[in-house]
């Protein structure tokens, strides 16, 4: 099109530098730092209303834990579909629509009268979620020079768990006062705000400054599909090792597993070609980047399995309310922000593999002392071992992504970005059902039921062998990370 597009005067990264200065830079990662928020915080918050959601559709722990996994399968596969859209549709109009997809799952969700809409809204909202997450840290390895990515993505990282601090709290509120339906509309403010800043700030160009659509390559729908299927067995087969029959769950679980073998020897093909795979497999030539998206794939696991634990546990386990729980996770987040802003300018001088190991190691010890928390324990006691376990996520965030992705080619950080993102969301959807489903196994082999109206040493005693099960994971992740030190250079031969 000849005339230049009405959404901006200057719509091309080039013009908006000249016209913006250094600062630019900035004002563009508050513009998708804003959405990223709005999109963890439909990710995190719903977790305070599913008891109250629970109760308004009858429904049992099996199916109102799919709010939760219906959500992170939807943003999980819409993740490798990331770099296509950028280079097909460019950085804005690619993040305006998500961003309009994400408020009409908010505004549907809110307005539904059944849980089969609660899911379609949790869908919509995940898909637009997956899409804009990637975003940021392409962002802040192409604009942003080597010693200061680590403060960017401290910067940004602080601002986005902002959100999830302060959203259970406020959320935990509004559930009390208004009900489940006022989570969903939470994210709707954050929307409009995106857009009018996407309008000022976000550039039409495609990552690297070309226009988009300039490539002519089409999305890889058969490895979408293949994605697909293979994350929804996967997820399907673990719900039915418990809630099935082992037949169904090996049935579901072999699907995954071909589906899986699919994804990979039709991306080696389509590589092959040069036809444009969702997901470069050249990228885990790269050993730093192949051990990142390990440590992401369990450090996923964990963090999410914890983000749908805890809430259930303070609610159906210690009988709190929803606005207690959001108040008892309030600090927590607010040391993480600060926490992020530390460890952020360390990532620049630090190896990413010590303060990732030291971040897990805090995790994990935080999970396995949620075993001294009783019935009759001080709510001090529950709010240190928050705070400690959001200070050992404050050492991993910043470093995981760029330790992984800084010896990449520039050409490679769309994908690299996605697909670590893939990995971590993979875990996180696999977590959350498998707290679910371990839970309530523990629960079975304990004589207790969440249906039963008061907590018993029996349900604590489920509770912390859920814990323990998530400390192990860490302690997993950190044998990975490990591997993320940098290989020592061969010393010059002496007399040459």
């Amino acid at each position: 099109m000849s005339s230049a597009p009405q959404s901006s005067p200057s719509p091309s990264i080039g013009s908006l530098r000249e016209r913006y200065g250094p600062r630019y830079r900035w004002l563009l990662l508050l513009s998708v730092m804003v959405g990223t928020m709005a999109s963890i915080m439909s990710s995190t918050i719903v977790n305070v209303a599913i008891p109250d959601m629970s109760h308004h559709f009858l429904l049992g722990q099996e199916r109102a834990q799919w709010v939760s996994s219906g959500f992170m399968v939807a943003m999980t596969v819409s993740m490798l579909t990331t770099p296509w859209l950028l280079s097909r549709y460019g950085y804005r109009r690619t993040y305006v629509g998500t961003m309009l997809l994400l408020m009409a799952g908010g505004i549907l969700g809110g307005f539904a009268n059944n849980f089969s809409l609660v899911l379609i809204a949790r869908v919509a909202e995940g898909l637009a979620a997956g899409v804009v997450q990637p975003i940021p840290a392409i962002i802040i390895l192409r604009a942003f020079e080597p010693h200061e990515q680590g403060r960017a993505t401290g910067i940004f990282s602080m601002g986005v768990v902002l959100a999830p601090a302060i959203g259970p709290s406020i959320g935990g509120v509004l559930v009390d006062l208004f009900g489940w339906r006022s989570i969903f509309f939470m994210v709707v403010p954050f929307c409009i705000a995106s857009l009018w800043l996407a309008r000022k700030f976000v550039p039409v160009t495609a990552p690297g400054g070309t226009v988009a659509g300039s490539d002519g390559i089409g999305l890889d729908w058969r490895g979408l599909l293949l994605a697909t299927a293979g994350t929804l067995c996967l997820l399907n087969g673990l719900v039915a090792l418990h809630g099935g029959t082992l037949q169904e769950a090996l049935a579901l679980l072999a699907g995954a597993a071909f589906a899986i073998a699919g994804f990979i020897l039709w991306q080696r093909r389509l590589g092959a070609r040069h036809g444009g795979p969702l997901m470069n497999l050249a990228l885990f030539s790269h050993r730093q980047f192949a051990m990142g998206t390990i440590v992401s794939a369990i450090y996923g696991t964990a963090l999410f399995g914890s983000t749908y634990l805890l809430p259930v546990y303070m609610q159906l386990g210690l009988q709190m309310s929803a606005s207690l729980v959001g108040t008892i996770l309030m600090p927590a987040g607010l040391v993480l922000a600060v926490t992020l802003a530390i460890v952020g300018r360390l990532a620049d001088r630090k190896p990413t593999w010590l303060l990732v190991s030291i971040g897990l190691a805090i995790l994990a010890a935080s999970f396995a002392l949620m075993l001294t928390v009783g019935l009759g324990a001080s709510l001090w006691l529950l709010v240190t071992w928050a705070v400690l376990g959001r200070i050992g996520l404050g050492f991993i965030l910043p470093s995981l992504n760029l330790g992984s992705m800084r010896g990449l080619d520039k050409s490679l950080i769309p994908q690299g970005s996605s697909v670590i993102n893939f990995m971590r969301m993979l875990g996180g959807a696999t977590g959350v059902s498998l707290c679910g489903i371990f839970l309530e196994w523990r629960l079975s082999a304990h004589g207790d039921s969440l249906a039963n109206a008061t907590s018993s040493p029996a349900r604590l005693a489920a509770f912390n062998e859920s814990f323990l099960l998530l400390a192990g994971l860490c302690v997993m992740a950190m044998v990975a990370a490990w591997q993320l030190r940098e290989p020592a250079k061969a010393a010059p031969a002496e007399g040459h």
